[in-house]
């Protein structure tokens, strides 16, 4: 299995890995459509990053790094593994790879939103070092009920 940089040619993988994960745990809300629909005008024409896990040249997983108000902090966002390679330790590499990335990148830290139903995803960003902190008021997610971060690189 390789980590690989988002290319054109996969930006359908990327909304379906996405949408079909969304609807099999909550709802696709009209701001994941959007920007689900226009990742480079969302998130890679914005600075941010995405990636793919590809298995036998297939596109089975996804992470995005989304650019946040504070210069040095990405939002790990968008993470998605098909149903199928579901068990193979694909969420735990692109965890991994996203973690060193933001090392080499010099970032001061990672954040993420997510719910607290998904258990087993609280219990891998504890894994890799990820503390709860409280959400703001605003979030741009209905479904978010925790925001965690990761000190990268203190400043």
């Amino acid at each position: 299995m390789n980590i690989i940089p988002y290319n054109t040619k996969h930006k359908d993988a990327f909304k379906h890995l996405n949408i079909e994960w969304l609807e099999t745990y909550f709802y696709v809300e009209p701001y994941d459509l959007e920007v689900l629909s226009k990742p480079e005008t969302y998130i890679i024409n914005k600075g941010g990053y995405i990636f793919f896990a590809q298995h036998n040249d297939e596109i089975v997983g996804t992470v995005a790094l989304m650019p946040t108000a504070v210069n040095g902090v990405l939002e790990l966002t968008k993470m998605a593994v098909s149903p199928q390679a579901r068990g193979l330790g694909i969420g735990q590499k692109l965890m991994e790879h996203c973690i060193a990335f933001a090392k080499a990148e010099n970032l001061s830290k990672l954040i993420l939103y997510s719910n607290t139903i998904l258990e087993n995803a609280i219990h891998i960003y504890k894994k890799w070092g990820f503390i709860e902190i409280p959400v703001e008021e605003n979030a741009s997610y209905e479904r978010a009920n925790i925001k965690m971060e990761k000190i990268i690189n203190h400043k």
